[in-house]
């Protein structure tokens, strides 16, 4: 029993510097992880400017007066854009047209227009826009929304009159400002100028029946869009869509067999021209077909508009110089007349002296 005693306190000795060792490594990791780091000094820019506050909205979606998760919304910027990119544009009625019906009168509409660019002897990419022209159906209301903010909303003089906002990166600007852009989720933010703002909204409220184009926004509307202005283009469409002799005749039956095809002729009695919209002005059928009806295009119509501007300049010409001549013609035939008096009297007074 006495044997055992010292034989067990070695053992705790033994034991007990085996832990001390092991664990004063780990001791001294922990001591090293709460040491404090050394971190190098800020750049001399964090300490001149301040950083920009947060931001509370996405830049792509301000807030508007219209909520933007609704389709009409999207369909409304849709719309605002087409009209802002398209300076051609001609309207139709259409009345339950069918879905076979659509499509056999736009394969009809693309063919022609393909087979007019194929014999066009025109190589630049201007003449080039068949696939560009698109048939398509609107929804009228949204759509007159959009015209009257296209037709009467300048966003850039109501920046103009927006008060002056605070420059986010100004150290003397506090960083929840009212008047910082891009931070204040209100749609009642005058620097908000997007075609859904509150601002769009009240500066064409007034003005729902003034444009010329409403009274034919009713009813079942389709538009064709051109991406420029193009009178061979046009004539090409309008005497798919609108035919009417003779400048506008439609293609023979045995020179496009699909156009004379029951379903597409069906369509086409559903399809009337309302009017077009050519670089923002509105044209009626008479106008649109007057715009087709240029020729050589808009070349042609700069050749025309040349010859006239020269010929006002010979008239103009003309005039001034016919106006010098008969001045020129009256000084003559009176210094003539007064040289003939002379002589005359010249001769007179020789015969007196000669009697005498």
């Amino acid at each position: 029993m006495h044997t055992l005693i010292p034989l067990c306190t070695r053992c705790l000795r033994r034991l007990s510097r085996k832990t001390h060792t092991q664990w004063q490594p780990l001791l001294h990791s922990k001591h090293l992880s709460t040491a404090a780091a050394i971190t190098p000094a800020p750049p001399i820019e964090q300490t001149i400017i301040s950083a920009p506050p947060l931001t509370r909205y996405p830049p792509t979606q301000p807030p508007s007066h219209r909520p933007p998760e609704f389709r009409k919304s999207q369909v409304h910027r849709q719309y605002t854009s087409l009209l802002r990119s398209t300076p051609l544009m001609l309207l139709f009625q259409h009345n339950n047209l069918k879905a076979i019906e659509w499509m056999a009168i736009r394969r009809e509409l693309a063919s022609a227009l393909s087979a007019h660019e194929q014999n066009s002897s025109s190589d630049s990419p201007e003449s080039n826009i068949s696939h560009a022209i698109k048939l398509q159906i609107i929804q009228s209301s949204i759509f007159s929304a959009a015209l009257r903010i296209v037709e009467y909303w300048d966003p850039s003089q109501s920046s103009s009159n927006a008060p002056p906002s605070s420059d986010p990166l100004d150290p003397s600007t506090a960083s929840s400002a009212a008047g910082i852009p891009n931070t204040t989720p209100s749609p009642t933010d005058p620097a908000l100028t997007h075609a859904l703002s509150r601002s769009a909204h009240a500066a064409v409220a007034s003005k729902k029946r003034s444009h010329p184009l409403t009274p034919l926004l009713c009813g079942p509307v389709a538009i064709l869009t051109f991406p420029t202005v193009s009178p061979a283009h046009l004539k090409t469409a309008l005497s798919i869509l609108a035919p009417k002799a003779p400048n506008f005749s439609a293609p023979t039956r045995r020179a496009n067999p699909g156009y004379h095809d029951p379903v597409t002729q069906a369509g086409l009695q559903k399809l009337m021209l309302l009017g077009a919209r050519v670089e923002g002005r509105v044209f009626d059928m008479g106008g649109a077909r007057w715009v087709g009806g240029i020729e050589g295009g808009l070349e042609g119509l700069r050749g025309q508009l040349v010859g006239m501007l020269q010929g006002v300049g010979a008239g103009v010409t003309g005039a001034l110089e016919g106006a010098g001549r008969s001045l020129y013609f009256a000084v003559e035939g009176r210094r003539m007349m007064l040289e003939e008096e002379e002589k005359g009297l010249a001769d007179g007074n020789g015969e007196g002296e000669g009697g005498a």
